[in-house]
């Protein structure tokens, strides 16, 4: 008799484990306010890993020491941030990743035009020196997360006429707060998606070079940005 308790106690036991409820699954990780899932335009922007967007790179109001007139983007290339002057002596941050073709950008542009979702086409010169990766895109992309110019784009101009410099959105997280192979000035999406309805076209664009980054941002914040861009491999 006592073996038959043990048996049915047994048996008893493992019926209730066949019936319970599997495990759960693990919990997503949290996401960072202001970087999470975001739905747009039909299409899902995917939420910014926290590894990837530490409290430096997240969009904040700091104190702005630079002379510019509120509604002015001004774009710092070695510090890689953007401001948006919106009061004096404070301004709307951003940090950004500078591509090849960014780096090129000079003195002061403006905005031409604002596209939401924008396609996306391969300069000439991209299709003539990397066609293995370009050549089969040369006729343009449509939007989507994939496109290179993200969720939103705006078109930079000087006297009328498109310099082909943009700033734009990027899917790519990993490449913010560092300078890259291509592209021009990058933004995270979740970023340019708050940028984007603040300016307005005609907004003037001042670009730093690094003499007046210099003296903005000091000498510490340049040199630092400076050994860790030539200690970070280009991607």
């Amino acid at each position: 008799m006592p073996m038959f308790r043990t048996l049915t106690a047994f048996a008893f036991a493992a019926a209730l484990a066949a019936c319970a409820a599997p495990p759960a699954p693990p919990a997503a990780p949290p996401e960072v306010p202001g970087y999470g899932t975001v739905e747009d335009g039909g299409f899902t922007i995917a939420a910014v890993p926290e590894s990837y967007v530490p409290e430096e790179n997240r969009r904040a109001t700091v104190a702005y020491a630079g002379p510019e007139k509120p509604g002015t983007i001004v774009i710092d290339p070695t510090v890689k941030y953007l401001y948006l002057v919106t009061a004096e002596g404070q301004a709307d941050r951003y940090r950004i990743a500078v591509g090849a073709e960014g780096r090129g950008l000079r003195s002061t542009t403006y905005v031409g035009r604002k596209a939401e979702w924008p396609y996306w086409t391969p300069t000439a010169n991209m299709v003539r020196t990397q066609p293995e990766k370009y050549a089969a895109l040369a006729g343009g992309m449509g939007p989507g997360p994939d496109n290179p110019l993200g969720a939103r784009a705006l078109y930079l101009y000087r006297s009328g006429k498109d310099t082909m410099f943009r700033i734009h959105g990027t899917g790519d997280y990993t490449s913010i707060g560092n300078a890259t192979s291509a592209g021009c000035i990058r933004l995270y999406n979740q970023d340019i998606l708050d940028l984007y309805t603040k300016v307005p076209v005609s907004t003037t664009v001042k670009v730093r070079s690094v003499a007046e980054s210099r003296k903005i941002e000091g000498d510490a914040a340049v040199d630092a940005a400076l050994e860790k861009e030539a200690a970070t491999p280009i991607n």
